[in-house]
């Protein structure tokens, strides 16, 4: 097959020729790990970002203030320890000594505060994630207190993820606006540039503050939309890790490949919005009828070759969320006939699904078609780039969307926001004042039972309201080549590169 990528050494001579790279870093003998990405990651800043190869590069850039280890509990970073008080409403972090920037300059309790205060900004992008810390204070050099203005019980989650990312203060300073192209954090490997839509370019951080580590002097991302090319890449050894996998590959390695494939549940989901604020998903019946024509088992069986699993909420088996309500309903045409029959829907309807453009949404979206027409209801397939999607989505100019989520530790960042009356991430224009008040006690409420049992009664009500169709939970889902040593599956399926050798 022939590639529509560049060759590896042409990319790095012309990054050389740029004066991206240095010619050290560039030498035979220097260990780099090799990592393709299927989307260019837009903006290098935790406060700026939406996308999920965004997350995977910052892994490397950027420590945060807690991390989370294999089995998805909270561990230290930044923060060597914290305490929580008994009104859930005061967090005290205490940070590790001696911890510096990759630019020389230190990390305390005043680049903590400076983050989180940027982090809250009307521009950032994780406003609402910090939006509950009303004050900040400045204890001493390795302590800082937050005070939540309510209990707030995901907090510790969010911060293992880019709204818990530390950039240097005198970075973000320096750059300004143009920040999102030089970020500067204290993780294991430094940014040294990039060429747009072909690499990005790291190199060791010779002063990271984790004994031992990194193991490796640099890390490359190469940016491959197609998966098979990535495939192909790995196979050849131009490339140790993929964050993609072809799915109809799962089932044919070889046992002398030289390389394996990580599969295993993710926290995400995958599925697609029905807008309820006009016709003709404005009707329940309607909206149930959809979902109970879709065979998700079907899909999972002939798209994904196995490597998703069915799905009918947003909490997969990875979350402590995780209940009955995730289990499909079979397929009823005549129930589904009769439903529409109530709803004034007897001969049918049409309506529009706008899609990723990737094959494999394209192969989802007919299967959807011939899944929806023996009731009469027709479906015209229309292909969208994300951001394309996410305006839509905002405007409410949709009648149905498909866009996925890669999900988050905590089952709040699954839910809340999607299906809160009003909710940023809420595209259905679905809300309830019973569903809100459900998800708001969840957040309240620190013991994981009790929590779960909020969202048990909020996924009884969204499974017969069905403002949002789930078709699936996703696997991670990655190739990685045997010569790499170190390897750490991460629930939230973003890949650290700090353990890494080969």
């Amino acid at each position: 097959m022939s590639q529509n990528f560049p060759p590896f050494s042409r990319l790095f001579g012309r990054l050389v020729a740029a004066g991206l790279l240095s010619g050290a870093a560039l030498s035979a003998s220097a260990a780099v790990i090799n990592i393709s990405l299927d989307d260019d990651p837009g903006k290098l800043d935790p406060t700026q970002s939406s996308m999920i190869a965004e997350r995977i590069v910052y892994q490397s850039i950027f420590d945060k203030l807690v991390d989370l280890d294999e089995s998805g509990k909270i561990i230290p970073m930044l923060a060597q320890r914290w305490t929580i008080s008994d009104d859930q409403k005061t967090y005290t972090l205490y940070l590790q000594k001696g911890v510096k920037f990759q630019d020389g300059t230190p990390f305390n309790a005043k680049a903590v505060e400076f983050n989180l205060l940027r982090g809250q900004e009307k521009a950032s992008l994780r406003r609402n994630e910090l939006k509950y810390i009303k004050q900040i204070t400045v204890v001493d050099d390795s302590t800082v207190k937050l005070e939540l203005t309510t209990p707030f019980a995901p907090f510790m989650s969010i911060l293992t993820d880019r709204a818990g990312m530390m950039s240097s203060p005198d970075a973000v300073k320096k750059y300004g606006d143009d920040y999102v192209n030089n970020p500067v954090g204290t993780g294991p490997f430094i940014y040294k540039g990039r060429l747009k839509g072909a690499t990005i370019t790291l190199e060791k951080n010779p002063h990271y503050w984790q004994a031992g580590l990194p193991k490796v002097d640099g890390v490359t991302y190469k940016i491959m939309s197609d998966v098979n090319v990535a495939f192909n890449n790995l196979r050849s050894g131009q490339l140790d890790i993929t964050n993609r996998f072809p799915y109809k590959e799962i089932t044919n390695i070889d046992a002398g490949a030289k390389y394996t494939v990580i599969n295993k549940p993710s926290l995400g989901f995958r599925g697609f919005y029905l807008n309820a604020s006009k016709p003709p998903f404005d009707k329940k019946e309607v909206r149930e009828a959809v979902d109970i024509l879709i065979d998700r088992n079907a899909i999972a069986k002939v798209v994904y070759n196995g490597a998703v699993a069915a799905a009918h909420s947003p909490f997969s088996k990875a979350q402590f969320a995780h209940g009955e309500a995730d289990t499909p309903p079979k397929v009823d045409l005549a129930r589904a006939k009769a439903l529409l029959k109530a709803a004034g829907k007897e001969a049918g309807f049409s309506f529009r699904l706008t899609l990723p453009t990737t094959p494999y949404e394209s192969q989802v979206g007919q299967m959807i078609q011939g899944m929806l027409r023996p009731a009469g209801i027709s479906v015209t397939l229309e292909k969208a780039e994300l951001a394309t999607q996410i305006e839509a989505g905002k405007a409410g100019t949709h009648e149905a969307l498909f866009v996925g989520w890669s999900g988050r530790p905590d089952p709040d960042q699954n839910v809340y926001d999607f299906t809160v009356t009003n909710g940023s991430l809420n595209y259905s224009k679905f809300g309830t004042k019973e569903i809100d008040d459900l998800l708001q006690q969840a957040r309240l409420e620190s013991n994981e039972t009790k929590r779960k049992a909020f969202y048990d009664q909020a996924m009884q009500i969204l499974v017969k309201e069905v403002p949002y169709v789930y078709l699936n939970h996703d696997n991670v889902l990655f190739g990685i080549s045997k010569a790499i040593k170190g390897f750490k599956l991460v629930p939230d399926g973003v890949i650290r590169t700090a353990t890494l050798s080969k």
